[in-house]
């Protein structure tokens, strides 16, 4: 089996949750901080020895296509005006990994986005897919976390957390399965939004998953699900018939939804704390709104 190089990401949905923003700007472009949210996603990717990224975009989303082209007026005039380190950034963006684009033309469930890159990836080629909107901040990167655990197991690997919220559970798939080393779960199956009280695990599949080649031919062979759309997780289902998953509990992250409005805000603010620059400012500014808003004794 090939190496894990190449990375899918679907990013053609309409970010109804952030609407009216999103009418004109895709979700994937909402900035965390000055960085859009799929910057960060294709970055992870890149520092896990992903160095091919195909995304799978929609109507309105030129901006994300823009974002990771070269800018010869913007380059020209940050060297005319000697922005060095901005103009380094920007021709990184540019170059930290080979892009493909592949146009899904109508919304039909987010396996369909992942089927349409079938002809880019090779039948015998591993690959992880990742969503525009959501990532986990882990060190080592998460990926690479995924790609160690397909190393040792050779199965397909999803991307899992704890929780117990229950709100959650209307809100993610659960794994139901058997622990065969800490952290990792061999899995027998996954519960899509079980609903409170009915999940058959704490570990919940967030954020993306490695994937192996089998994918495709579940994707095909699965009927339409929920709302006649097909979706992935009746596909990994229907590979378990077949081939080992497993679940990976990723150490030492933590994950943000960006596509929840309240994570949305609690990520710019856990990365802005990061940033020298901005980080005593904010502080100042958070520290004044709990001292406002403590009832006085």
């Amino acid at each position: 089996m090939k190496p894990v190089k190449k990375a899918v990401i679907p990013a053609a949905g309409f970010g109804t949750r952030f609407l009216p923003a999103t009418k004109s700007i895709p979700k994937e472009m909402l900035p965390v901080v000055d960085k859009p949210v799929i910057q960060y996603i294709i970055e992870e990717a890149v520092a896990s020895g992903v160095d091919e990224i195909v995304l799978i975009t929609g109507a309105n989303k030129r901006a994300i296509e823009d974002h990771f082209d070269s800018s010869f007026e913007l380059e020209h005039l940050l060297q005319q005006g000697g922005k060095t380190e901005l103009l380094e950034e920007v021709r990184r963006i540019s170059d930290m990994a080979r892009l493909v684009y592949v146009r899904q033309k109508k919304m039909l469930g987010n396996g369909h986005a992942v089927l349409c890159a079938k002809d880019v990836v090779a039948d015998d080629e591993p690959f992880v897919v990742l969503w525009g909107d959501d990532f986990i901040d882990a060190n080592p990167p998460r990926v690479q976390q995924l790609k160690d655990a397909h190393a040792r197991t050779k199965g397909s690997v999803l991307s899992v957390i704890r929780t117990r919220n229950p709100e959650d559970a209307d809100r993610y798939g659960f794994v139901d399965g058997e622990e065969v080393e800490p952290g990792l779960v061999k899995v027998r199956r996954i519960v899509e939004k079980p609903g409170a009280g009915n999940a058959p695990s704490d570990l919940a599949v967030v954020s993306g998953c490695l994937l192996n080649p089998g994918i495709m031919a579940s994707l095909e062979a699965i009927p339409p699900g929920k709302g006649g759309e097909i979706w992935l997780v009746d596909a990994i289902n229907h590979l378990l018939q077949s081939q080992d998953v497993y679940a990976l509990e990723i150490r030492n992250g933590r994950y943000y939804d960006c596509g929840n409005k309240l994570e949305y805000l609690k990520a710019n603010i856990d990365f802005g704390l990061r940033r020298p620059e901005i980080a005593p400012g904010l502080l100042e500014y958070m520290e004044q709104i709990i001292t406002n808003r403590t009832p006085e004794t």
